[in-house]
Parts: C-alpha cells; sequence; structure tokens
C-alpha cells in the first residue's frame, strides 16, 4: 500500500430530497479516456531518459486530461521523487503517487492558493477551478468522532489523528480529495501494466477523502454555525464540492472491474456509508442540488 505525501500548509436528520429543489438542468460528470487505445510502441521504448515524452504520450492517448496536467506541471522539479522508471511496469503504478503529488504542485502553488483563504483545483484538461473561498475553517479532525468504523484506519492515523494533520481545515481536506481524483484515473487507464501493490489503495484514497468531505460539512452545520452560513453562501465553492462528490462517483464506477490492482474491498465499503441518508442530506442541502443514487451515481436529478 502506498503512503503518499502528507500536505504543508503554503502560506436533526431529514432527507435531502424532501427540501432541496432545484430548476437547474440535470447533469451528469464525465470526462474523456480511452483505456484501451495502444501504447505498445511507448512501452517497446521506454527508458530512464524519455519519461516525460512517454508520460504526455501515453496519457494524450488514454486520459487527455493527465497529459494536460503533465504538460502545465512538466517543468516542476519535483517529479523524479516520484516517477520510477526502471521499467514501463513500474512507471504506471507509480503513476498514482506521481500525478496525486503534481496535482498537489499545481493546486497549492502560491499563485493560485492562499492557505485557508482560498484553494484552487485541477478538475480536467478543461476545467480548472481557482480562488475557490474557505473562509479558514476548524480541525479536520473534528470529524473522527463521526467515524465509528475502522475501514479508513491507516486513513484516519495519518490524516485525522496526527498532531500536524489532524489540525488542517478545509483546505487539506479539499486538497486531499482532488489529488485522490487525479491519481485515480492515472493509473485506472493503465492498469493492465501494474504489476506490484503501489497503487492498490487508489480507489480508498478517494473514497476517503470523499468521506472526509462529507463529515466536514455535517460538522460544520452541527458545531460551528457561522461557518456553515459563510461557505453555504459560496457558490464556487458549492460547485466544487458537487463536482467532485459525482467526480468520485464515476471513477470509481471507472476502476470498480480493476480492484485489487488499484483499491481494496473496503473502498467499496467507504462508499456505501458515503451514500448514507445522513451524507446525501448534508450534500445535497449544501449544494442546493439532488444526486442520484442509482446506478448513475456521476449524475444530479
Amino acid at each position: 500500500m502506498t503512503v503518499l505525501l502528507t500536505l504543508p500548509p503554503l502560506a436533526v436528520t431529514t432527507t435531502a430530497s424532501a427540501t432541496v429543489k432545484s430548476t437547474a438542468a440535470p447533469y451528469c460528470y464525465e470526462e474523456p479516456s480511452q483505456p484501451t487505445a495502444d501504447v505498445s510502441d511507448l512501452k517497446a521504448r521506454f527508458n530512464a531518459s524519455n519519461w516525460m515524452q512517454t508520460l504526455q504520450t501515453m496519457y494524450r492517448r488514454r486520459w487527455p486530461s493527465g497529459e494536460a496536467l503533465a504538460v502545465a506541471q512538466a517543468r516542476d522539479q519535483y517529479w523524479t521523487q516520484f516517477v520510477r522508471t526502471n521499467s514501463f511496469e513500474a512507471f504506471a503504478e507509480s503513476m498514482m503517487v506521481a500525478i496525486h503529488e503534481e496535482t498537489h504542485m499545481w493546486d497549492l502553488d502560491p499563485a493560485r492558493t492562499r492557505w485557508n483563504v482560498h484553494t484552487a483545483a485541477w478538475i480536467n484538461a478543461s476545467r480548472q477551478d481557482t480562488t475557490v473561498p474557505l473562509h479558514d475553517g476548524f480541525p479536520r479532525k473534528e470529524i473522527l468522532p463521526l467515524i465509528t468504523d475502522r475501514l479508513s484506519d491507516s486513513m484516519d492515523g495519518i490524516y485525522l489523528r496526527d498532531r500536524t494533520q489532524g489540525e488542517y481545515h478545509l483546505q487539506g481536506v479539499l486538497a486531499e480529495l482532488n489529488a485522490g481524483l487525479t491519481g485515480l484515473p492515472a493509473v485506472t487507464v493503465v492498469q493492465e501494466y501494474i504489476r506490484g501493490i503501489g497503487a492498490s489503495n487508489a480507489r480508498d484514497i478517494a473514497a476517503t477523502n470523499l468521506r472526509y468531505l462529507l463529515l466536514y460539512l455535517r460538522v460544520a452545520k452541527s458545531r460551528h454555525p457561522d461557518y456553515w452560513t459563510k461557505i453555504k453562501n459560496e457558490p464556487k465553492l458549492r460547485e466544487l464540492v458537487l463536482t467532485q462528490f459525482l467526480r468520485t462517483a464515476y471513477w470509481l464506477e471507472k476502476s470498480a472491474p480493476y480492484t485489487g490492482k488499484v483499491g481494496g474491498p473496503d473502498a467499496d465499503r467507504i462508499t456505501a456509508t458515503n451514500y448514507s441518508a445522513e451524507n446525501i442530506a448534508i450534500l445535497e442541502e449544501f449544494t442546493g442540488r439532488r444526486v442520484r443514487t442509482d446506478a448513475q451515481k456521476n449524475c444530479t436529478l
């Protein structure tokens, strides 16, 4: 199981369907991918000196959002800390961590993010959210009492119980979720080349960080009503939260056939808890949109 780098600080339950009304048209989160596109030529000529060219071409064929991120971050000095180049299989497997961490590098660039004030999020090749207001928040460790199982225990220890990480606010919650939602497709589209365990918790990371976001909203409403009011009045933040919920559903569904390579069985168990009545209610109240809980979980109603 891969443990990702942690972030540094840079600069009365009711069913929502009874209360949420929206005149907005339904939509579904989707993005282009072609996971069966031929990359055998790239594998054949892969070596330690052409990895960036290989990375960009591989994703151009299979997941254009990955190519766009790689192009945007091509000059970042930290790629080599995350990318393995001893074989094409190791390279493909390392993409979960590499794309995850380069998403952090893009999102948390001080030119885009002011820690706890506003954030940025690389969503896909055609959408990058910037200057999303955060209004500070409260320590994410406050969600721990709402986690009554051990499904996310290993990550809870890193992100919630750790003395430093547990103190991070909404900034940390959103940043980890967004990075998880690029790391997951990064390996989903090259799953046939994964031989080891370096990407084996990609689905778990996405499901767990969505769990954290939903629970954070519940605690905001119940324990920090002034803060809840502030963030609920921020359209860009509401839209980002909705997008990330639908996007998680989209990539968890796409990656489901590869559980074992890119996720464990707990990912689906965590996802089931994310669709509890309490969690769907807070999501729909916060975003003002109803979401589907059937086979099309990546869609609104």
